[in-house]
């Protein structure tokens, strides 16, 4: 894409692994719009000589039928779950300088609809958000994050959206103040419906954002907080042990990942072992967030 990829909320390891325990999972628009076509493109440009030739002039074929459906069924749901895939996955086969605005465009154009169809299912005006993002539209993005904190505040994956929108626009204090404000609420957003906000995860957030500005400090008592509310959590001590990691103190950062890899759930426990012992260096990361899960892990 022309315009310059935004970074994810944080320039050290620690974003990677932490917000993956906050309770995600990757969504088929993060590979289309960060896929590399495999290594023999070249020889797939020539008809009829490869599967992805085939497989291109399928996933054209369904747009077009889908396209037809919805002249006739605007709101039939299945068309536009299905025209999205399939210009989702003709967008994840291009290479990332061929993908143009108009292509996000397309897949944009079903996200509205299914977002309106959806109100109480967030992930389509999550990536309907992202997607925006990718082309700049980043007042539309933000507009649509808004929507789904203003009747679900403790969403993560819009917190996170939004955060990553406003670090990008360099507004680290409103990040903060968002992410504040909505520790502030918990407790009666939690009154109204359990378990909406999940504290531990919005704390480990914040405390995130005042890393990505190198405020160690400042990170490392908001998760000292988060443990202290809640011991059995895994997420804020292993969040606590790759900054110590990242600031170069591995001899205090190693009692704090043998205590989560101790708390974690089975499923991530490989994981905190690699994070442990991998190299203190950022990774790349991805422009957008993950939807998040419908069950956060503790």
């Amino acid at each position: 894409m022309s315009q310059p990829r935004n970074r994810w909320i944080v320039k050290v390891v620690l974003v990677i692994a932490v917000l993956a325990f906050v309770g995600v999972s990757v969504v088929p628009i993060i590979r289309a719009f960060n896929n590399t076509p495999p290594s023999n493109q070249n020889t797939s440009n020539t008809r009829g000589s490869s599967p992805s030739s085939d497989q291109k002039s399928q996933l054209e074929d369904q747009v077009r039928g889908y396209e037809l459906v919805l002249q006739r069924e605007p709101e039939n749901q299945t068309a536009l779950k299905g025209l999205l895939q399939a210009r989702l996955t003709l967008l994840s086969q291009k290479a990332k300088g061929e993908v143009q605005p108009t292509d996000i465009q397309a897949v944009i154009e079903p996200l509205e609809k299914l977002a309106k169809l959806n109100p109480e299912q967030s992930e389509y005006a999550v990536l309907l958000a992202q997607a925006k993002q990718q082309i700049g539209d980043k007042e539309g993005a933000a507009q649509a994050y808004r929507s789904i904190l203003a009747t679900r505040p403790g969403d993560l994956n819009a917190l996170r959206g939004m955060v990553a929108l406003l670090l990008s626009q360099q507004r680290p204090e409103a990040a903060i103040g968002l992410l504040q404000d909505t520790l502030s609420n918990a407790a009666q957003a939690n009154k109204i419906q359990p378990g909406s906000v999940d504290a531990i995860a919005v704390r480990v957030l914040l405390g995130t954002v005042h890393a990505s500005q190198k405020n160690y400090p400042q990170a490392t008592s908001v998760y000292d907080q988060a443990i202290q509310k809640d011991p059995k959590d895994f997420r804020p001590v292993l969040a606590k042990a790759m900054l110590l990691k990242e600031q170069g103190k591995v001899a205090e950062a190693k009692p704090l990942f043998d205590t989560a890899l101790a708390l974690a759930p089975a499923q991530y426990k490989d994981e905190i072992n690699k994070t442990a012992a991998s190299p203190s260096q950022a990774p790349a990361v991805p422009p957008v967030p993950p939807v998040p899960s419908s069950d956060t892990p503790k």
